[in-house]
């Protein structure tokens, strides 16, 4: 016998009718049954809300309900309740009808035995067991979900939470209590609520799936990131009775790849190029530095050999630089790569080898810096270096052959007028004499024009002038078997200079450029106005932001070698014959341009030419004119105090002036140089003062004789002027400065201006 009795609900208005059944009923084998009867449809339908029933014997001819609609309105109320109807002989067709709508079995009237109520009875009893194996399983379902690493709900045929375990409660930061009778997407992210409701109405309409990864927020403000999926729970007739799903939380997984990312944009954003390549040297990973300094993306090299990606032929540096990383873990120094347009690039290479878990090397971790530019700066640096030690070096040695060449110069500009009547042989060895101290001198000019620039008188003039009357020159004195071009334009910029050092400059240029040609070729002088900004200015040293004008010098000669290039402007250089060159054409060139606040360049390469490109600073203004050259007059009497620590100057001076009419005093020092003055200085009408000498340097004394008579006329002299000097002179108030060695006409032209 059944544990529990057969729950019956008999539907009949029939008391007769009522009673056989109930009679029969307590018959029936095995079988223990609990009869509730009730005579009206409604009746039934109010009983059914209250309680449960195993199954239900119903007439289909009821005071309040008649024929087939009894049957569809009471089982459309209880689906799951097995229903059996009850007929007239003559209603077979009625009970048929019934069993197409879904009733389990019929009755007839007057033909009801006890056989035939077992058999009805058992509908009960397979309910019975039935729902007892739902409560097993849905026990086993609870103890199994309670227990769970997951969070895992049950929702009714509408979505509506009945059920959910400790860990969706955990996860979803809602009760038990708070669960239930609500539907379960409400605690869902705002920002996620919209995707997960649309989805999960389409799911429970019958379409799609639900499988998808959202946030939960809790009502403490914490966010969850969860993995859900979700089936549906249908009735042995296939109808959806309610859902289960289950909700991993996936939050620590999320954040690692959140973190993840954040490493990866700050892999991307880094302007080194970071890159990962396996121990078979094929690369794994590529930054957007690595794209940004190389040049391809990703996909392009991705399982790509790096020997073969950045060198023609592997370098032995590269398999040092691996044997080092193995066996120390790590390696740090500079390569030389290709990139994607076969440029050669030096970069700060640094390596690290990565192991996995067990310590055992799968890959090497490469970071490289692009310093390209940085070794050009600090070329480009060296390079100036060397040469302000070169020009210092040569700066002492001309301030000392000034002293020693400015005596010989005005002797040998003395001694026609001392000896009128010499003879021929006599007259011509004083003018060897003065023409080989020019020599020395403009030597010596060279040398001071390298190693401090010359100053020289600075005008504003056009450049196009100067290139067309030096083309011209070219054009005559050149082999016809090199042809002479002239490419400037009409509106190139004014530049404030002196003409005759910056025709040197153009001179020098293109006599080199004839020389690189002895079987002829091209020889171009063209110009152009450019702006530099402030990008070329970081790569130059010597640029600086502002408006420039460029002249270029290129032939189409034999080219210059790497190692003879990095010297050419060194003073005393040449790669021609001895007795085919000084050496001190290029540094002069270099001296000048700088001296007027430019720079110059130089491309070459061998067999291919060479181009030689001068900056100028460009100013505003219209082109003025060089001042006539007057001869210079005698003076009138007029006593010049001369101060020079150099005998030899201070003899040849004296004689120069005083055959000038002029009178002279001798001051060996500046000390001695101020008493003079002291004493005289109501009679002294000028002072020719040497800057540098022991004991009392010029700077000095002049600002020490300014303090005892504010207004005299000092004039400075040396062989060797920094800027810083000149500035500091001027600022004392000299008014006038000459440059060693300096001819008889220079030094009376410069005393005029003064005295005047």
């Amino acid at each position: 016998m059944a544990e529990t009795p057969i729950q019956v609900l008999l539907i009949e208005d029939n008391p007769g009718d009522v009673l056989l059944l109930q009679e029969l009923l307590g018959e029936v084998p095995s079988v223990q049954c609990q009869l509730t009867s009730v005579e009206r449809l409604d009746k039934a339908l109010q009983i059914l809300k209250q309680e449960s029933f195993d199954v239900i014997l119903v007439d289909l001819t009821l005071p309040d309900s008649n024929g087939l609609e009894t049957f569809v309105t009471l089982h459309n109320q209880v689906p799951a309740i097995p229903i059996i109807v009850q007929t007239g002989l003559n209603d077979e067709t009625l009970a048929m009808g019934a069993m197409q709508q879904g009733a389990q079995d019929y009755l007839v009237k007057g033909q009801v035995s006890g056989d035939l109520l077992v058999r009805c009875m058992r509908y009960a009893m397979e309910r019975q067991r039935a729902e007892e194996a739902l409560r097993q399983s849905e026990e086993r379902f609870r103890s199994l979900s309670a227990s769970a690493p997951i969070g895992i709900y049950q929702t009714d045929a509408d979505g509506i939470c009945i059920y959910t375990n400790e860990l969706w409660q955990e996860i979803s930061g809602l009760t038990l209590e708070e669960s239930l009778g609500r539907a379960w997407v409400k605690c869902i992210h705002p920002e996620d609520q919209e995707m997960v409701t649309n989805i999960w109405n389409q799911f429970i309409h019958g379409g799609g799936e639900f499988s998808l990864e959202f946030r939960f927020l809790t009502s403490q403000g914490d966010v969850r990131w969860v993995f859900g999926r979700a089936t549906a729970m249908k009735s042995q007739g296939g109808k959806i009775i309610g859902y289960v799903g289950v909700n991993e939380d996936i939050t620590q997984r999320k954040q690692a790849q959140e973190k993840i990312r954040e490493q990866a944009a700050l892999l991307d954003v880094t302007t080194d190029a970071i890159f990962v390549r396996n121990l078979e040297n094929r690369i794994l990973f590529w930054n957007k530095g690595a794209e940004n300094i190389y040049g391809w993306q990703e996909s392009e090299v991705y399982g790509k050999n790096t020997s073969e990606l950045f060198y023609q032929e592997t370098p032995p540096e590269v398999e040092s630089a691996l044997l080092a990383t193995m066996s120390r873990g790590k390696w740090q120094g500079e390569l030389s790569k290709l990139n994607q347009s076969g440029k050669e690039i030096l970069v700060e290479s640094r390596w690290t080898l990565v192991c996995d878990e067990k310590g055992k090397p799968k890959s090497i971790l490469t970071v490289d810096t692009d310093i390209t530019e940085k070794k050009q700066l600090e070329s480009q640096f060296f390079r100036t270096q060397r040469l302000e030690s070169i020009g210092t070096l040569a700066s002492g040695i001309a301030h000392d052959l000034n002293n020693i060449l400015t005596p010989i110069l005005a002797a040998s500009q003395l001694l026609p007028m001392k000896f009128p009547d010499a003879d021929e042989q006599s007259q011509h060895l004083f003018e060897i004499l003065e023409d080989s101290t020019k020599r020395a001198t403009d030597l010596v000019k060279q040398v001071l024009s390298f190693a401090r620039g010359v100053q020289g008188k600075r005008i504003h003039l056009q450049m196009r002038h100067l290139a067309k009357e030096l083309t011209k020159i070219l054009k005559e004195t050149f082999p016809k078997s090199i042809e002479v071009s002239l490419d400037i334009p009409n509106n190139l910029w004014m530049v404030s200079g002196d003409s005759t050092q910056l025709h040197q400059v153009l001179m020098n240029l293109c006599v080199n450029a004839r020389d690189a040609m002895p079987e002829g070729g091209k020889l171009r002088i063209a110009a152009e106005n450019i702006f530099i900004d402030e990008n070329y200015a970081r790569m130059n040293l010597e640029a600086k932001v502002g408006p420039y004008i460029a002249i270029a010098v290129s032939d189409s000669g034999a080219g210059i070698s790497a190692d003879v290039l990095e010297r050419i402007f060194e003073p005393f250089f040449t790669t021609k014959e001895v007795g085919k060159g000084t050496g001190l054409g290029l540094a002069t060139v270099l001296g000048i341009v700088k001296s007027h606040g430019g720079f110059l360049n130089v491309h070459s390469e061998e067999g291919q030419g060479t181009c030689f490109k001068v900056y100028l600073p460009a100013v505003e203004g219209i082109e003025t004119q060089e001042e006539e050259d007057l001869q210079p007059t005698s003076g009138n009497g007029q006593l010049i105090l001369v101060v020079d620590d150099e005998s030899s100057i201070t003899e040849i001076t004296r004689a120069s002036l005083e055959g000038y009419n002029y009178q002279t005093m001798i001051a060996n020092d500046g000390i001695e140089a101020i008493a003079i003055f002291a004493q005289h200085k109501d009679k002294i009408h000028l002072v020719l003062m040497d800057m540098m000498m022991p004991s009392l340097d010029g700077l000095t004394a002049i600002r020490t004789m300014k303090k005892i008579s504010p207004e005299v006329k000092i004039i400075a002299s040396s062989g060797l002027m920094s800027s810083n000097k000149m500035n500091e002179a001027k600022a004392a108030g000299i008014k006038a400065f000459l440059p060693k060695p300096y001819t008889v006409k220079e030094l009376l032209h410069t005393i005029q201006q003064v005295i005047e």
